[in-house]
């Protein structure tokens, strides 16, 4: 009870977060409100709001996905290949960059769940190799020459609505349906309160985290898609420091670091106040490196509110280090064996 009524002071507030930021940019920048701006600022969150589906849902098993930065490079790199390079018609180059991105994802979630180790070191061991793949392909030069329509899923627009916004809603709408209206959602929140308790409990612990790792791989495939899309150029340094920006909207969100807490539509609020931000101090010609500087703080901020509001609850966790094994020694918190899937009404446990 008392973390339903935290969620929702959390959602509130950082709507007015969401509002202050508006009005104060608005009265900075007599441009910020003008239509083209605003739709502006919708097609540049595309890609963010697509990929912090996946990674919410990351986040909410109490693992984390370093990797989704050089996810984004190299599916950007591998799909304007296939176009430009070996003439491979467009919608046939992006279901091949889907699967791919299902998996690398699915690659992640067999060496978290399979070996032990924490998500942590898995995903930045991950980011590291497809960075170095990357480059290997692209050999650090930019790609272009895509079809024209490819073009259109990020640049063109249906009515006044941007096709990019739409997918975006489309996505949104499959991850909230996921999160709220499925066992499966039911048990990405046991697992992140007490991954022994939800296994004990019957929640096939396996299954569930291959799936939330190979949907967060298939959800920045599709971000990348339609950011290659609007940007009509691939390089490997796109993708870079993109998993900063991910985390820090969803923890601005109120999705925690530590698992078991968090909403979609808060991480929604939080993609907004990010694109708002960073929107707002290109506007107001702010130093790039001053603008590091400030989302660095708001995301130290965030985590450590994260981490004093979950302490406070008596629930104490490593910051993305589950580990899932055999089922030997995960040494966590018996406190959130309440949050836990009753018995008998998830699939088997694993062994």
């Amino acid at each position: 009870m008392t973390s339903n009524i935290m969620t929702r002071v959390h959602g509130l507030g950082i709507v007015l977060v969401l509002v202050l930021l508006i009005v104060a940019f608005s009265i900075m920048s007599p441009n910020f409100l003008d239509a083209n701006n605003l739709f502006n600022i919708l097609r540049q969150v595309t890609t963010l709001g697509i990929v912090a589906v996946g990674f919410a849902f990351v986040l909410l098993t109490g693992g984390i996905d370093l990797s989704v930065g050089y996810q984004v490079s190299l599916y950007v790199v591998v799909c304007g290949m296939l176009m430009s390079q070996f003439d491979v018609p467009w919608p046939l180059a992006i279901v091949l960059v889907l699967v791919l991105g299902l998996g690398i994802g699915l690659i992640n979630g067999l060496i978290i769940t399979f070996t032990g180790v924490a998500p942590l070191i898995v995903t930045l061991s991950m980011m590291t190799i497809l960075n170095g793949v990357s480059y290997l392909l692209s050999k650090g030069l930019p790609i272009s020459g895509f079809p024209r329509e490819f073009s259109v899923l990020g640049q063109g627009s249906l009515g006044v609505i941007p096709i990019s916004v739409i997918v975006l809603a489309l996505v949104w709408g499959i991850g909230y349906f996921i999160a709220n209206k499925t066992s499966t959602g039911r048990y990405f929140y046991a697992i992140g309160n007490n991954v022994e308790a939800a296994r004990l409990s019957g929640v096939n612990t396996r299954r569930t985290l291959l799936f939330v790792y190979a949907v967060c791989g298939l959800f920045t495939a599709i971000g990348a898609v339609l950011l290659l899309s609007r940007l009509n150029s691939a390089q490997s340094a796109t993708g870079a420091g993109f998993e900063f920006s991910v985390l820090t909207a969803c923890v601005l969100g109120g999705v925690s670091v530590m698992g078991g807490r968090g909403s979609l539509f808060g991480a929604f609020i939080g993609v907004l106040i990010v694109g708002v931000l960073d929107n707002g101090l290109v506007l107001l010609n702010v130093s790039e490196y001053v603008q590091l500087v400030i989302k660095g703080v708001i995301l130290l901020t965030a985590v450590i509110y994260d981490a004093m509001s979950k302490n406070s609850g008596g629930r104490r966790k490593q910051i993305g280090g589950v580990s899932i094994g055999g089922g030997k020694g995960d040494q966590h918190d018996k406190t959130g064996e309440q949050n836990a899937v009753p018995a008998g009404t998830g699939p088997a446990a694993t062994a």
